[in-house]
């Protein structure tokens, strides 16, 4: 299994990009990882299930061509997703595919079974895994995860509501082992106040959705462009589980942002014959707080570039003698 360290090396910035449900596709995998930080989508996108094999021979193949053509800069690692949640029939399906072709991470999330776990490790996989607490942030360390993925308040999609100051800060009291953070990361200088908040990585979403290659509908990426903090609304409606959503899509839906009733946890659907998950990230689109950020609809490459040239910018300023 590589170190954190071993990862880190290879990427051009410390970032994971989030897999976005139905968003993350190949193309926008390929060209996160092409750019230097870690590119990823969940399994659940590629339907039917055996689109699953395709995708990672796509990935996997295009990747390595590119490794081939610029051995000075070589391609970041990628990861899937999987949704450990009981209601999601594919699971084993799709674990058998990340092992057979040996995805390098995979990011686990609603429930944490060691099985899962040991069979990433037996190929050399890292397992990582998201959390909005503590109390699951040591269930998933107890039961073999390598790392995790600390989703604080202001995340996009499924959040928790807790401070990534004190998330972070309660973990490392404990855990020294990797931790991505995830809430409101939109630049260069938010990557590094991730790391001097004591995480290895930032974990950005909602900005890629925002990129030529993510699988969204044109208005989707322009409403990222236009909205602000205060057009994202945190409701469990949708999915069961509490997530923040854009207002406008809700409002677009038919529905009324200020009275939006309560969802039953107990109904959440993942499994590739409901169609619960799929239709909500369809016509609610998922969103977190740091879409201020957002200036226009760009590729990747451009955004990246971006992000780097703010975390050096961030860097030399917190390093800059003090007058």
């Amino acid at each position: 299994m590589p170190s954190i360290a071993e990862v880190k090396s290879r990427l051009r910035l410390p970032v994971i990009g989030a897999p976005l449900f139905i968003i993350s596709t190949p193309a926008l995998v390929i060209a996160q990882c092409k750019a230097g930080i870690v590119g990823s989508f969940p399994a659940l996108n590629a339907r039917p299930a055996e689109k699953l094999d395709e995708w990672l021979v796509e990935i996997k193949d295009a990747l390595a061509r590119h490794d081939d053509e610029n051995p000075d800069r070589p391609s970041a690692p990628f990861a899937v997703n999987q949704i450990v949640h009981k209601s999601n029939d594919r699971l084993m399906h799709d674990l058998e595919a990340c092992v057979k072709h040996e995805v390098p991470i995979v990011i686990c999330s609603l429930g944490a079974r060691e099985e899962v776990y040991e069979a990433v490790h037996s190929y050399g996989g890292i397992v990582l895994h998201d959390i909005i607490n503590d109390f699951f942030a040591k269930k998933a360390v107890s039961k073999g995860a390598d790392g995790l993925i600390s989703v604080a308040a202001g995340a996009g999609g499924h959040a928790g509501v807790i401070s990534p100051f004190a998330l972070v800060q309660e973990i490392r009291e404990w855990f020294e082992g990797p931790i991505a953070l995830s809430g409101s990361i939109a630049n260069g200088s938010s990557v590094l106040a991730a790391e001097a908040m004591g995480a290895d990585f930032a974990y950005i979403g909602s900005a890629f959705i925002a990129t030529d290659e993510a699988n969204a509908d044109e208005a989707y990426k322009n409403a990222v462009v236009e909205g602000r903090a205060d057009d994202i609304l945190y409701t469990n409606l949708f999915t069961g589980v509490h997530g923040n959503y854009l207002i406008p899509s809700i409002k677009a839906a038919g529905l009324d942002p200020d009275n939006l009733p309560e969802s039953d946890p107990s109904k959440m659907n993942f499994g590739s014959g409901g169609n619960q998950a799929k239709k909500a990230w369809k016509d609610i689109w998922g969103c977190g707080q740091g879409i201020g950020a957002v200036s226009s609809v760009r590729s990747v490459a451009d955004y990246v570039d971006q992000l780097e040239a703010e975390y050096n910018a961030a860097k030399e300023r917190v390093c800059a003698p003090r007058q």
